[in-house]
C-alpha cells in the first residue's frame, strides 16, 4: 500500500514530488534542502544547513510514526566536498547509536543555491 507523507513542519515540496512516500513499510524521503519551514529562509554555513536538513528530514520521519533509528540509508549531495568533514560532524549527532548506510557526492549545484541536500529511505 503506498501512502503519501506530508508535514507543515518541513518545507513544501517545490516541484511535483511529495515530502516522503511509504510504501509497504518502507519510508522513502524527498531530498531535503536546508530551508526552514517557517520562513522559507536558508541558513548560512554548512554546519547550520545540515541540521536544517536533518531536522526537515526527522520531521517528516515523526509524521510517519518513525525516527532517527528507522532509517536505514541516506544519500548526501554537497556542493563543496571540502565541507565534508563539517557536515560529518553535524551529521553524527542525528545518528548517534545504529548509522544508516550513506553515500556522499560533490555536485554541480543545488537548488535554491544550497550548500547541501539530503534524502533518507527509513523502515
Amino acid at each position: 500500500m503506498k501512502r503519501i507523507i506530508s508535514t507543515p513542519d518541513a518545507p513544501a515540496a517545490i516541484g511535483p514530488y511529495s515530502q516522503a512516500v511509504e510504501l509497504n513499510g518502507t519510508l522513502f524521503v524527498s531530498g531535503q534542502l536546508p530551508v526552514d519551514p517557517k520562513t522559507g529562509e536558508m541558513p548560512c554555513g554548512i554546519e547550520d544547513q545540515t541540521r536544517q536538513a536533518l531536522n526537515n528530514i526527522m520531521s517528516i520521519l515523526r509524521q510517519a510514526g518513525l525516527g532517527p533509528d528507522n532509517v536505514v540509508k541516506t544519500c548526501v549531495l554537497l556542493q563543496h566536498i571540502s565541507d565534508f568533514g563539517a557536515m560529518n560532524a553535524v551529521y553524527a549527532e542525528f545518528f548517534p547509536n545504529d548509522k544508516p548506510a550513506r553515500v556522499c557526492y560533490e555536485v554541480a549545484a543545488l537548488p535554491k543555491g544550497a550548500l547541501l541536500e539530503i534524502d533518507a529511505i527509513a523502515g
